[in-house]
């Protein structure tokens, strides 16, 4: 009977191979629907993990955690310099590290901070920290080397470019990976960032080609700086609390009229909500889809059986048995409809991986794309469907009178 079937099979390979497309094709939809929500929130998640509460100016929440916990840039309010220094003073803190953005190099954010952050992120694989403001510390995934020299631009994220020709880093340390946007990130003392722009404000406009003379960063980096309740203001600092009972005083104590407090986590979760919600909607338009495509094949198969009436005649007329036939067009279908769901498991991860590798390249947030054991739950209910469905051309074919069917 196999022998038969695959014969049949490869008579009418072209309609086989249409059908079991457009099968993959529907199902596709709804693995890389999972797949890529999936993938989005446990990226999403681990980097995330390394930073336990965020301080900013009041505003957005989403807006504060996005830009500093994934360096997507955006134009944050400043909070006044005096809260780094409470919170550098604070018994609670085990560490709290300034964020300065605003400048770039080859499309990679550069991030005035301190030292403790170094450490934060899991310390240096290559180098030292830097001792200097002209001195620099590159993430894992940043392509340049020790040593290396280079020039900020500043506001491209903006849609302004402005080259600081004044002002040369030197590469001196590299971070360890990961696994996050900060291993695309360049991590240099905040207080040259402060100073290049400071002298840049001063200074007015930049001459041709947008550069400044040199704003004098050849100096030791000094930590007293951020203790003075007059250092500059700040879009962010991140906090490391030495308890988590210490995390929610300092959360409650940091929301008030001049800051913002959020755990990253929790503003994580909110927008999981949001994400859940949308792969619903997504979810229920593949299904519908999967709906459609399930008709639409049911038809096809059903006009196909009618014209094999002859065949099935045939068959019956040489003594093959009804639950023979209908065994034949049953497995037929089957098999049609798994090679298609099979195949379209596949174009639905690789469509997944795909465009997770093209946000991870955007956003150099790394998305993990695997399938849970839950994940063969649906597949199995799609193929057991699949199967009740090729119930209606088997027993068209099991109910044909062989005499009928050869006058016909």
């Amino acid at each position: 009977m196999l022998g038969f079937i695959l014969a049949d099979l490869r008579r009418h390979r072209w309609g086989v191979a249409a059908i079991a497309l457009i099968v993959a094709l529907a199902t596709a939809l709804g693995v890389a629907v999972t797949l890529q929500e999936r993938a989005m929130r446990l990226g999403s998640a681990r980097a995330a993990d390394a930073f336990d509460l965020v301080v900013g100016a009041p505003g957005s929440e989403t807006q504060l955690v996005l830009s500093s916990v994934f360096l997507q840039a955006a134009p944050l309010p400043l909070m006044p310099g005096r809260v780094l220094a409470g919170l550098l003073q604070d018994p609670r803190v085990a560490w709290a590290a300034p964020i300065g953005f605003g400048d770039e190099i080859d499309g990679r954010p550069i991030v005035g901070t301190s030292a403790p952050l170094l450490e934060g992120l899991g310390g240096l694989a290559e180098g030292r920290g830097f001792g200097r403001l002209n001195e620099a510390v590159i993430g894992a995934a940043v392509p340049l080397r020790l040593g290396d020299r280079f020039h900020p631009m500043h506001g491209h994220a903006f849609g302004v470019g402005l080259v600081h020709g004044g002002v040369t880093y030197g590469v001196v340390g590299r971070m360890k990976p990961t696994g996050t946007p900060w291993d695309r990130a360049v991590l240099v003392p905040i207080e040259a960032v402060w100073r290049i722009h400071h002298a840049e404000a001063a200074a007015g406009p930049a001459g041709p080609g947008g550069a400044q003379p040199d704003e004098g960063l050849d100096a030791p980096v000094d930590p007293s700086a951020l203790l003075s309740p007059e250092a500059t203001g700040l879009p962010a600092i991140l906090v490391k609390p030495r308890t988590v009972a210490d995390a929610y005083k300092l959360r409650r104590d940091y929301r008030g009229e001049t800051t913002l407090a959020v755990f990253p986590a929790e503003v994580l979760t909110r927008l999981y909500g949001t994400l859940g919600d949308v792969r619903l909607v997504l979810a229920a338009i593949a299904t519908g889809a999967q709906a459609l495509v399930g008709a639409a094949i049911l038809l096809a198969i059903l006009v196909h059986v009618l014209q094999r009436r002859r065949q099935i005649g045939a068959l019956r007329a040489f003594g093959a048995a009804r639950l023979a036939v209908f065994s034949i067009v049953w497995l037929e279908v089957v098999l049609v409809l798994g090679a298609g769901l099979l195949v379209g498991v596949g174009l639905g991860w690789a469509g997944a991986r795909a465009l997770s590798n093209q946000l991870a390249r955007q956003t150099g947030v790394p998305m993990p794309v695997g399938f849970m054991p839950e994940d063969a739950m649906p597949l199995a209910l799609l193929l057991l469907a699949g199967a009740v469905v090729a119930v209606v051309p088997a027993v068209l074919a099991y109910r044909q009178s062989p005499a009928e069917a050869l006058r016909g």
